[in-house]
């Protein structure tokens, strides 16, 4: 079995060397001991940096030839860096997660079997009463987060309890089925994916994570909610009636 991991990334010159050094040597790891996986890749897909994300990853390339970069000739978001990444590679497993670690990347041990066991995509929750948050979001982040969740349950039927955590796994059919057919650039992508895959009747898993939140968010106050409640208004007009 093969395992992609896709990072996405925008102008994260500070954070993403750790946790590419702290995830490689993971992945090395449990290749090393045949316990997941008998082969990986590690694609960064860069959504148009201006700083020096891209000089960062190309010098840890010589360090861990496993790693990759993919780049988007612009900003685009951070859903359209996730979808061309995840596109772009073919691993049997396909885990997208975030830059700055925040999951980190051990939990794919929780995830794998569920996956070997029939699951179609397993996500990552915060919300999961097995979850160990080590560092909450400010009372207002949290806050706008579970209103976000409720409006967004109203209005797509979804049940899950966290659909934005940056932690999620798919099989390769799943991956190319959902990806090909996600349109949301922005943060909502995540909504839009597991709404398709509700559409579609795959399974879909959570696991608890332990997760520590990362103060320097790319998430706007305010902002980006809006633009997000308006997202899921078009992803319910795109694919309401869309059998996948």
């Amino acid at each position: 079995m093969k395992l992609s991991v896709v990072i996405p990334a925008y102008n994260e010159a500070a954070r993403l060397p750790q946790t590419l050094h702290d995830a490689c040597r993971w992945l090395d790891d449990r290749l090393d001991a045949a316990d997941l996986f008998d082969a990986y890749e590690l694609l960064v897909v860069d959504d148009g940096s201006s700083d020096s994300t891209v000089a960062e990853v190309e010098r840890l390339r010589a360090d861990y030839p496993r790693l990759a970069l993919l780049q988007q000739g612009e900003n685009r978001g951070k859903g359209a860096a996730v979808r061309r990444g995840m596109l772009a590679v073919d691993g049997d497993i396909r885990l997208f997660m975030d830059a700055d670690h925040s999951t980190h990347i051990q939990e794919l041990a929780k995830g794998w079997p569920l996956l070997r066991d029939g699951a179609d995509v397993v996500i990552g929750s915060r919300q999961h009463k097995q979850s160990d948050i080590v560092q909450h979001q400010s009372w207002l982040r949290e806050s706008m987060g579970k209103c976000f969740n409720r409006m967004m349950r109203g209005m797509t039927g979804i049940t899950l309890l966290d659909t934005q955590c940056g932690f999620k796994l798919f099989t390769a059919e799943a991956a190319e089925t959902l990806f090909a057919k996600q349109k949301t650039e922005g943060f909502s992508f995540d909504v839009e994916l597991i709404y398709l895959a509700q559409q579609a009747g795959m399974r879909v898993e959570e696991i608890p994570v332990r997760w520590i939140n990362e103060s320097n968010s790319r998430v706007r106050m305010l902002i980006d909610p809006i633009h997000m409640a308006a997202d899921i208004a078009r992803i319910r007009r795109w694919h309401g009636n869309e059998k996948v």
